[in-house]
């Protein structure tokens, strides 16, 4: 049986700046399992609140009296709102989430613009998986994004389905790659992301790995 290794965790220390960490915060052995609990808590808020925005990443940093979350966004004029009224509001919806192990920390939020959408291997899977809930073609749809990275400066894509693919009894993988994707070597600047689709046949797993450098 393959053992896998998820590729952004696989070169997290070698490829430098790139990809940074997600969290950045210390804490000892009893408060460590819930400021985690409390990050995963603020991203799962965020991804269902401003999802439609086009959220790429989301990075936490902890001080003793702040609480700095960080929002890469393809479209961030829908977080900021007029006048950032939703910005406020998206502050005080995330310090309900903080618990009393946080203590009275303020929370500052930092939006920033992700310009090139076919650069992120998470955009990309995600227009894939609703296409697929929307029942277009998938060949059309893969072929279709891989197009784009690679006229935006990727040096190569790779999608894999698995599932119910086109509403088939028996579920399958299909691969489609295009340039290069150095799996095996760390040196590479590699990003991955993997998200479901749910259509009305059943589940279908898509995952994208794009090689930037």
């Amino acid at each position: 049986m393959g053992q896998k290794v998820n590729p952004i965790g696989f070169r997290l220390e070698a490829v430098k700046n790139s990809p940074e960490w997600q969290s950045s915060w210390f804490a000892n052995a009893k408060k460590y399992p819930i400021f985690l609990l409390e990050d995963k808590n603020i991203r799962d808020f965020l991804q269902k609140k401003i999802y439609s925005a086009g959220i790429v990443n989301i990075k936490i940093e902890r001080s003793v009296k702040k609480i700095k979350i960080t929002i890469v966004v393809a479209r961030p004029g829908l977080v900021i709102g007029r006048g950032g009224k939703e910005l406020e509001i998206l502050k005080k919806e995330i310090q309900k989430l903080l618990t009393k192990a946080s203590g009275k920390q303020s929370v500052e939020i930092q939006v920033e613009e992700f310009k090139h959408a076919d650069l992120s291997a998470k955009l990309i899977a995600e227009k894939i998986a609703f296409q697929l809930t929307k029942r277009m073609p998938y060949r059309r749809v893969v072929l279709s994004a891989i197009e784009k990275s690679m006229s935006s400066g990727a040096k190569g894509v790779k999608v894999v389905l698995s599932g119910r693919i086109n509403g088939a009894e028996i579920g399958r993988r299909e691969k489609f790659s295009e340039g290069k994707i150095p799996l095996s070597t760390i040196r590479s600047k590699i990003d991955y992301h993997e998200c479901p689709s749910l259509t009305r046949s059943g589940y279908i797993g898509v995952k994208v790995y794009l090689c930037l450098i």
